[in-house]
């Protein structure tokens, strides 16, 4: 029986003001650990809204949010925090690299906000983490030395640096060139294979048929799930023993 990494039952998110605005409503979604969930539908239908509530980088109006077991709604704002850190890794459209950092120090943040390993471990660890994902040369790059592709990997790199158990990716590929997009669904595709759960919201439905399972989302509901189990591509990039849970 498959053990459930990532659970939302009855989220609703919901705007409050003159004129209120529901962005989530009302989803109930089961997502398996090492399972790769593509969640698409059109703009402004809430998947983006929902990948959030599901990272806990946003609290939900009702409804829970249960991270490998543990409900969330009644954390406290540090334990939030803490469980973000340490359960979630994040990957953007754009990469939020700290522009006067080198690919190294931006890998080593989270990391260094845990505060779990000495220096000499967390370089290590950020060093295998670059070489996997074929950036072992670019260490002690700044991003804008780097291209598009290359700036995304070491965001990637930088989200499994805690080894999460989940990765959230909110349009990972919008902003990348053809090749740069096979090479970043690949190593998400890859990541899943190795036994992490990856959610990722994507408005390419070439990238959506790749992963195991497709949920579309219409007005903030779950309007169609898809399984794709067994149809999802090889991965583009090898991803090595670094990047395993």
């Amino acid at each position: 029986m498959s053990e459930v990494a990532l659970q939302a039952v009855g989220l609703v998110r919901r705007l409050e003001g003159e004129i209120s605005h529901t962005l989530v409503n009302g989803i109930d979604l089961s997502v398996n650990k090492g399972e790769f969930v593509a969640i698409t539908g059109p703009s402004g239908s809430g998947k983006s809204s929902l990948l959030y509530l599901l990272g806990l980088l946003d609290a939900p109006t009702e409804g829970e949010v249960i991270i490998c077991g543990q409900p969330t709604s009644k954390l406290s704002e540090s334990a939030r925090a803490d469980v973000r850190l340490t359960k979630c890794g994040f990957v953007f459209q754009f990469h939020f690299l700290l522009p006067e950092f080198t690919s190294l120090d931006n890998v080593l943040l989270p990391m260094r906000a845990s505060g779990k390993m000495t220096e000499k471990d967390m370089r290590e660890r950020g060093l295998e983490l670059l070489a996997s994902l074929g950036l072992k040369d670019h260490a002690n790059k700044r991003p804008n030395q780097l291209s598009g592709g290359q700036r995304q990997r070491v965001a990637i790199a930088r989200a499994l640096s805690n080894r999460p158990e989940i990765i959230v990716a909110d349009e990972p590929t919008g902003a990348l060139d053809t090749t740069s997009t096979e090479q970043v669904f690949g190593i998400l595709r890859d990541i899943a294979d190795n036994g992490r759960t990856v959610v990722v919201v994507t408005h390419d439905p070439a990238l959506a048929a790749r992963a195991d399972r497709r949920v579309h989302i219409v007005d903030g509901k779950v309007h169609e799930t898809t399984l794709l189990r067994g149809k999802a591509a090889e991965p583009s990039v090898a991803v090595d023993a670094a990047t395993q849970p």
